[in-house]
């Protein structure tokens, strides 16, 4: 995988104007409807939702539905502070390489908790999205397109960890998984591996993963994550 100077992407950006705004706010203070802040951003609707994901991921912002409703200032807690100062290796001296390395090898340690979590917590509705993550995956290997399949998979990941109800767990495991994808620009192969045969194996053992959560199969689930983690592949899909 090449690394170079991370160029911000525009959801990027969006998601730095979010956070100063709510920064400059009272926690729990509104902020505006997401259209008025699409607007203060500049941004078009996907590129704001995308912003808006991160924002959220990185405890910055909440959103309430309804009447009065709309993007909030998030209450500051130790916990969001924790999440917050995982995200800060993406700005420190530590080259992006090891960050990367370094935030792979966490969040492979993790991963067994966040799916002993799913097993349990996991609605049909969860599985339901899992799956459709799973076609993305299908649909980028179909076109041997690496990077968009492993952009796919680190989404399966960051949804799996939705279902956990331990808010530390999914703090750090999506601020692992954002300094992870901000560092890393495409997903590049050995040229002696057989690319295609790769990736249907890595969805061949996703979906296996999916499958053991839905049916609530512990031993199963944990023997695929063990089999997940000890595979060796770029930035660990």
């Amino acid at each position: 995988m090449a690394h170079s100077e991370h160029v911000r992407s525009r959801p990027e950006m969006a998601a730095d104007r979010l956070a100063a705004i709510a920064r400059d706010a009272r926690p729990g203070a509104r902020l505006g409807t997401k259209e008025e802040l699409r607007a203060s951003c500049g941004v078009s609707v996907g590129t704001f939702n995308e912003a808006l994901r991160l924002a959220q991921a990185r405890g910055l912002v909440s959103v309430r539905p309804g009447p009065g409703g709309g993007l909030f200032a998030a209450e500051q807690s130790p916990m969001v502070r924790l999440g917050n100062a995982v995200l800060a290796l993406d700005g420190d001296r530590t080259p992006a390489a090891d960050a990367v390395s370094d935030a792979v090898r966490i969040r492979d340690a993790l991963d067994p908790l966040l799916v002993e979590d799913a097993l349990w917590h996991a609605s049909p509705a969860d599985i339901a999205d899992m799956r459709g993550l799973l076609a993305e995956m299908a649909r980028a290997m179909e076109v041997t397109d690496a990077t968009a399949f492993t952009r796919a998979n680190w989404r399966l990941h960051a949804r799996i960890a939705e279902t956990s109800p331990s808010p530390v767990l999914r703090s750090i495991y999506t601020g692992l998984l954002d300094l992870i994808e901000s560092n890393t620009r495409a997903v590049l192969f050995d040229e002696r591996q057989a690319v295609p045969e790769y990736l249907a194996e890595r969805l061949r053992l996703h979906r296996a993963i999916v499958d053991a959560i839905e049916d609530r199969d512990r031993e199963r689930a944990q023997r695929l994550i063990q089999q997940h983690n000890t595979t060796g592949e770029p930035d660990r899909g």
